[in-house]
């Protein structure tokens, strides 16, 4: 029961990963990457931010280091959710279930199972997670394979569904909260300085993703810190 209870919350989870990550399955054969090659980026990965932001250090060819330090600023936030989901799991989701949690825990998953009321089951946890991630692959997939046969001018106009993403995600939570605007204009500024500055115009892709990422969650903590209550 609760392992149908958990797919059934998944859908929705799922029909948003597949229109996302289209445009990511595009911009990985663009990059260079063969169908087969994105399609193990999401399996293996299963985060968007981290995913796009990797392959533009990817397809800059940047360092292991840039790739490395890249993932773990952009990826960490999944950490603290896994360690706070885990209080909620019940006690059958031990051992490699754990690791499972750690693996398949994204944004939305850890929103929905953190939601629910009384505990997380194993059973529930595991429907919650298989469609988002056939989901995520098959999208993909599909960008791989439509960006592999379509004209180039296609593929270009459907990549601008990467940056409407974008957009969706941070407008309107930025007219809900001005702090939220503050760390974005502040991330805007530290982008557009790296690439228009001359002196800082030389550092990498990977590098600059970095120093803008760190920057503006350091404004954001010390100009808005959250309060204990909070």
């Amino acid at each position: 029961m609760d392992f149908k209870r958990g797919m059934k919350d998944s859908v929705p989870i799922a029909l948003g990963y597949f229109s996302v990550s289209i445009a990511f399955g595009l911009m990985a054969v663009e990059a260079g990457c063969t169908y087969m090659e994105a399609v193990l980026i999401s399996a293996a990965n299963l985060t968007s931010a981290g995913q796009f932001a990797g392959l533009t250090v990817l397809a800059s060819a940047g360092t292991y280091i840039e790739m490395a330090l890249t993932q773990l600023v952009i990826n960490s936030r999944y950490a603290l959710m896994a360690v706070s989901l885990s209080q909620k799991a019940d006690e059958k989701l031990r051992g490699i279930w754990r690791w499972l949690l750690g693996f398949a825990i994204t944004d939305e998953i850890f929103a929905v199972a953190i939601g629910r009321k009384g505990s997380v089951s194993r059973e529930y946890f595991s429907g919650l997670i298989i469609f988002p991630i056939i989901g995520w692959s098959a999208g993909t997939l599909l960008g791989a394979v439509m960006g592999s046969v379509l004209p180039q001018l296609m593929t270009n106009a459907l990549g601008i569904a990467l940056y409407a993403m974008f957009i969706a995600v941070v407008v309107p939570k930025s007219r809900e909260d001005r702090r939220v605007l503050a760390v974005v204009a502040i991330a805007v500024a530290a982008s557009g300085a790296m690439y228009f500055i001359p002196a800082l115009s030389a550092v990498s892709s990977g590098t600059a993703i970095i120093i803008c990422a760190v920057l503006a969650s350091a404004a954001g903590a010390v100009l808005f810190p959250v309060k204990e209550d909070e």
